[in-house]
């Protein structure tokens, strides 16, 4: 399927994502919403063990976004046969990664954890966490292959299916397992583990049989199991290292704003907690825009159209701000309420409502930011996206730990480095576009 330069078009293949990142974050805050009312310690515990978590899952979901870049490239060539050997030589890949980072959580994770938490409650809660979680890489990451040929190929509708039978599936086990319902044993936070666990291999399962079965699919060459080739990695992880870097890199500095966040108390943590829960639901037109983005920009200079790539990133920034505009409404208007989804305890609301307020704010960042920056990505120049997100994590980090160590700010003044963060991240990729030099890359 061909990229078109139209709203439509966009809309069309950014939809589906939409979707399935709704019922993909869902999971996420109705996960944090159950561990809520075990308390602030275990809702402490798991933003700590989660986003920890999720800096090294962002390895894996940078390499699909490689994979993405380059099958898009070749399907906007009309190249399908080499999509089939950049999937296998991808689902190798992430076998290798997936032991590795399994021994990293069972060796390495502990000791490290240990330096920085100053709760020893919330320590032990996230070890616990972790310990259970180790176990979701490698179906987690063969998930991820499989988005990535999806988008790539711009057939994106089938992870409307795939992510809202992992949401469900997730949801379902969170409550049996989280509180021990239907005569199972009442496991806390390595029941939320547990149960997404559990969700990715039904998922997994359910996209290996999709892709047997389906008649479209057999023209690229699936898993025909190519024999290992180092000429086939070469533009593969030319392309996907620096994403991968890019993203660990993204997702470690809101770990490390999370392990400033966590010096200001169990409280200030536990209200960051829901406030990140209901933030990744509110960016889902941003992610799932700019997640289309990279693959039209890929698909569009595939087919020799690279004039019109910036006027098609103008018209995903339009379309995300005004998504973004009508979404942040309940941020401002009933932030108690949505407080209170998370969380029935009053101190806890009350801590939550302003950093609701500032978000709103980051959230119209973030959506322009994301989607110039996938417009970058999206070019092949990964090398200068990683330059630019590790020019604006300096500084975002920078921003929080001054305004806690040195100026004794509050949490919602230090929730406002988010702002800076994003503004940041589209104005250097903008800056970057705007120059031109991308359109004589070749992947």
């Amino acid at each position: 399927m061909k990229a078109e330069n139209t709203y439509k078009s966009i809309w069309r293949i950014s939809y589906p994502i939409i979707i399935g990142l709704m019922a993909q974050n869902l999971m996420i805050a109705i996960d944090t919403a159950f561990l809520g009312r075990l308390g602030e310690v275990t809702l402490g515990a798991s933003a700590i063990g989660g986003i920890f978590y999720l800096c090294l899952v962002m390895l894996g979901t940078g390499f699909s976004v490689g994979v993405q870049i380059l099958i898009g490239r070749r399907n906007g060539e009309g190249k399908q046969k080499p999509i089939g050997r950049i999937f296998d030589h991808a689902i190798y890949f992430v076998i290798a990664l997936s032991l590795l980072l399994f021994l990293f959580l069972t060796y390495v994770a502990p000791l490290f954890l240990s330096w920085f938490l100053a709760s020893e409650a919330v320590l032990a809660e996230s070890l616990v966490y972790l310990d259970y979680r180790r176990f979701g890489f490698l179906f987690g990451f063969m998930i991820l292959v499989f988005n990535g040929f999806h988008v790539g190929i711009t057939r994106t509708r089938l992870l409307i299916a795939t992510t809202s039978l992992m949401a469900a599936t997730n949801i379902f086990l969170d409550y049996v397992l989280i509180f021990g319902h239907f005569g199972m044993p009442q496991m806390g936070i390595a029941g939320a583990a547990m149960a997404t666990n559990i969700a990715e291999v039904v998922t997994f399962t359910f996209f290996v049989l999709w892709t047997i079965k389906n008649k479209r699919l057999p023209r690229y060459g699936l898993f025909r199991f190519h024999r290992p080739s180092l000429a086939q990695y070469r533009p593969l992880l030319k392309v996907a290292v620096p994403v991968m870097f890019q993203f660990f890199f993204s997702f470690s500095a809101w770990f490390i704003f999370f392990m400033i966040i966590e010096q200001l108390g169990e409280t200030a943590l536990a209200a960051s907690n829901i406030t990140r829960s209901f933030y990744m639901l509110l960016m889902i037109p941003g992610l799932g825009l700019s997640s289309a983005t990279n693959s039209l920009v890929s698909n569009l200079i595939g087919q020799g159209r690279s004039e019109e790539v910036i006027p098609l990133i103008r018209k995903v920034v339009i379309l995300g701000l005004i998504a973004t505009f009508v979404l942040i409404q309940v941020n401002i208007f009933i932030p108690g309420r949505i407080a209170a989804l998370f969380t029935t305890e009053p101190h806890l609301i009350r801590a939550t409502i302003p950093l609701l307020h500032v978000i709103s704010l980051a959230l119209l960042a973030f959506t322009s930011g994301m989607i110039l920056f996938s417009g970058v990505s999206g070019t092949g120049k990964t090398m200068v996206a990683l330059l630019i997100e590790i020019i604006s994590i300096i500084i975002y980090l920078g921003s929080a730990f001054m305004l806690v160590v040195f100026l004794d700010a509050t949490t919602p003044t230090v929730w406002f480095a988010e702002v800076i963060y994003f503004s940041l991240l589209g104005l250097g990729a903008l800056w970057y576009l705007k120059t031109g030099k991308w359109k004589v890359y070749r992947v």
